[in-house]
C-alpha cells in the first residue's frame, strides 16, 4: 500500500519522510485533562510552542476549549480571546506551521487570518454549518477527526458494531463530504478520535487495527498522548502517562501513521529516531 508522504496546508507542504511528523499540544485552557492551565497566560503559552518548535516539532496544535470528558464549552469570543494573541506571536517568530484546534467557524477564521494554516475539528466539521465554507475558502489543511456524541456525553456509554469499521465508513463518508465540498483532496488529513466516545477496549482496537485506516487515502493522524486508556493499561488510572505514551507512539509509528499529535516533542523524537534505525534492513 502506497501511504501519502504530504499534506498541503495553507501556505506550505508537509512532507512525510521516515518518521512521522510530531504535532505539538499547546492548550491556552484553564481545564484541559493533562496541562490546563499551564499555559493560560499568553506569554507562557508562546514560549512553549516555540520550545516544542525547538525540539523538533512539525505543527503547534493551539486550543483555546477543552474537549476533555464532561468539559464546559467556550463562547466564541472567549476562545477567540485566548488563541488569538498567541497565534500572532508565534507565527511572527516560527515558521513551523500552526494549526487551529477548534469546532467553530469563528474562532477558524479569525486564527487564519492570524496565521494558522491548519483547521483541526474533532467533529469532522460537522460541529458548525459554516466550517466547511471557512475550509474551502481559506484553503487550509484539513484535519477530520470521528467522536461519538459531544464531550459533555461521549463517555456516558460509547457504542458500535464494530469499532474498526463504523469508523471506516463515518471517515469515509466525511472524506466524500469533504470533497463534494471542493476541497482539494491533497489538504484532507483524518483521524480516528482515539478518546473520544471510545472506552477502553474501543480505544485498544483502533490501536491495534489503525493499520486498516491507510485505505481511506489520507494522512492520519493520531492523537493518544497522556490519554486515560493508557493509565487503565498500567492498571493505574494516576500513573504518569508519558512511557505509556511514548511506547504507544512507536507503535504508531510502525505501523505507518503520519501524525501523531504529542505533549512531549523531545523525548518522542528521540525514541522515534532510534527506533528507525533498529528497524532498518541490516546491510
Amino acid at each position: 500500500m502506497n501511504f501519502p508522504v504530504a499534506w498541503r496546508l495553507r501556505h506550505t507542504t508537509l512532507a512525510i519522510d521516515h518518521l512521522p511528523a510530531l504535532m505539538g499540544i499547546v492548550n491556552v485552557t484553564p481545564d484541559s485533562f493533562s496541562d490546563g492551565g499551564k499555559f493560560i497566560d499568553p506569554g507562557q503559552a508562546v514560549d512553549y510552542a516555540l520550545r516544542l518548535a525547538a525540539e523538533g516539532a512539525s505543527i503547534l496544535d493551539i486550543g483555546g476549549e477543552s474537549t476533555r470528558p464532561y468539559s464546559t464549552p467556550v463562547a466564541v469570543a472567549e476562545e477567540i480571546r485566548r488563541v488569538i494573541p498567541v497565534i500572532k506571536k508565534i507565527v511572527s517568530q516560527t515558521a513551523i506551521p500552526v494549526s487551529i484546534d477548534t469546532s467553530k467557524a469563528l474562532v477558524a477564521r479569525a486564527a487564519l487570518e492570524a496565521g494558522a494554516q491548519i483547521i483541526n475539528d474533532v467533529t469532522g466539521l460537522t460541529g458548525d454549518p459554516e466550517m466547511l465554507s471557512v475550509a474551502l475558502e481559506s484553503g487550509a489543511g484539513i484535519c477530520a477527526m470521528h467522536m461519538q456524541a459531544n464531550p459533555q456525553t461521549m463517555q456516558d456509554n460509547p457504542h458500535y458494531v464494530d469499532v474498526v469499521e463504523d469508523i471506516m465508513r463515518y471517515l469515509t463518508q466525511r472524506k466524500t463530504a469533504l470533497l463534494e465540498a471542493g476541497i482539494d483532496p491533497s489538504r484532507i488529513c483524518l483521524d480516528p478520535g482515539i478518546g473520544f466516545g471510545k472506552s477502553h477496549q474501543h480505544n485498544i482496537q483502533l490501536l491495534v487495527h489503525c493499520r486498516r485506516f491507510h485505505e481511506l487515502g489520507c494522512p492520519l493522524l493520531i492523537g493518544h498522548s497522556r490519554k486515560g486508556f493508557i493509565g487503565e493499561m498500567l492498571g493505574d488510572k494516576q500513573a504518569d502517562r508519558d512511557a505509556g505514551t511514548l511506547a504507544v507512539t512507536l507503535w504508531l509509528a510502525q505501523q505507518g501513521m503520519q501524525i501523531i499529535r504529542v505533549h512531549e516533542i523531545a523525548r518522542t523524537l528521540q525514541a522515534l529516531q532510534v527506533d528507525s534505525w533498529l528497524r532498518q534492513p541490516s546491510t
